[in-house]
């Protein structure tokens, strides 16, 4: 039986295609093969959405799928209620940096915040606003003031550097929103959206003297996780492509600093230091395992990340470890794929 395609997925899926870019709708339709992969990504998504955490590496050469699996996988965590953000690394765009490179990231990552409703980003405002109609339906039942609702729903975040900044961002929104001045939600979208540079912008703005920088981009991100879920949103899944600009840092220093982060992020993850958040970064093989440039070069990683020699000496794949290896697909599946889209095309 053939699948009925929505006319703006067929146009979506044909014209990513022939600019030689992954789709952002209709991806069900072409989608073959990487059952095995995306049971264990799946299996993440149920873990996430359930108050756990996930970290994982998807690694393929050049063209081997790796952003279109990726694309996948994020479609399906935005079915399952969670909401997604993500971002392709640059030169100017890295997880640590002195330049304002976390910075531009963080704004992509977080202007990229997409939900089930809303899948193609811009979704911040929607989940600001779900987060404080929830608040109000609270302070008119308790009749307590709704800013001391925002403070008590995300208390946590007191312990979380920027966490105070925040929330009292959080606070400006709903009094503009409350009293009808479009000027001070529109400051409080700016600085959650890392949009402030200085310090004295953000005093003389919004009366804060923290702003989202450089040095606060995992931070931010878990002040993220607790303001999704408070939301009524099941979890928060980051996902990162192009980890390869990582590898092409010319700096040792610069690097080692980018690959502690990434260390920093994935042990506060599996130690559960927050919950419902997920992280995937996607790479090729040097980004992994080069011992001079990549994530093996610093010893730390390389012990976490180190493939399963059991698996490796019985010949199977551990589809649930940290790294996922993805290969080309087989002959059948490409002959599969081209079903696909030619019945995309036949519409």
């Amino acid at each position: 039986m053939k699948k009925i395609i929505k006319a703006k997925d067929r146009e979506t899926v044909i014209q990513s295609l022939k600019s030689g870019v992954v789709p952002r709708l209709g991806l069900q339709h072409i989608q073959v093969g990487r059952s095995e992969e995306l049971k264990s990504f799946i299996n993440d998504v149920n873990t996430i959405a359930e108050g756990g955490t996930s970290f994982r590496f998807v690694i393929g050469e050049y063209g081997s799928g790796k952003t279109f699996f990726l694309s996948l996988v994020r479609s399906i965590a935005l079915e399952k209620g969670l909401v997604t953000m993500h971002a392709d690394l640059s030169p100017n765009k890295r997880l640590h940096g002195s330049d304002g490179q976390p910075r531009l990231l963080l704004s992509e990552m977080i202007t990229n915040l997409s939900t089930r409703t809303k899948q193609d980003g811009n979704a911040l405002q929607n989940i600001i606003e779900r987060f404080i109609s929830s608040a109000k339906e609270e302070s008119e039942a308790k009749g307590t003031a709704v800013a001391e609702i925002i403070s008590g729903r995300l208390s946590e975040l007191n312990e979380v550097p920027g966490g105070y900044s925040f929330v009292s961002v959080l606070k400006k929104y709903w009094e503009g929103y409350e009293s009808g001045n479009p000027e001070l939600m529109d400051r409080a979208m700016k600085w959650l959206r890392a949009g402030y540079t200085t310090k004295t912008d953000t005093l003389r703005e919004l009366g804060i003297r923290e702003f989202i920088n450089d040095a606060s981009f995992y931070n931010t991100l878990k002040l993220y996780s607790v303001l999704v879920r408070k939301a009524g949103y099941a979890g928060l899944l980051v996902c990162l492509d192009e980890m390869v600009n990582l590898y092409k840092i010319s700096s040792s220093v610069s690097r080692k600093a980018n690959y502690e982060e990434i260390l920093s992020m994935l042990n506060n993850t599996l130690q559960g230091s927050f919950s419902n958040i997920g992280f995937i970064m996607c790479g090729t093989p040097e980004f992994l395992t080069d011992n001079a440039r990549g994530l093996y070069s610093y010893e730390a990683l390389k012990s976490r990340l180190a493939e399963n020699s059991f698996t490796r000496q019985l010949g199977l794949t551990d589809y649930n470890s940290i790294v996922l290896r993805l290969s080309s697909l087989t002959n059948e599946a490409l002959y599969l794929l081209l079903c696909n889209l030619r019945h995309v095309f036949a519409y």
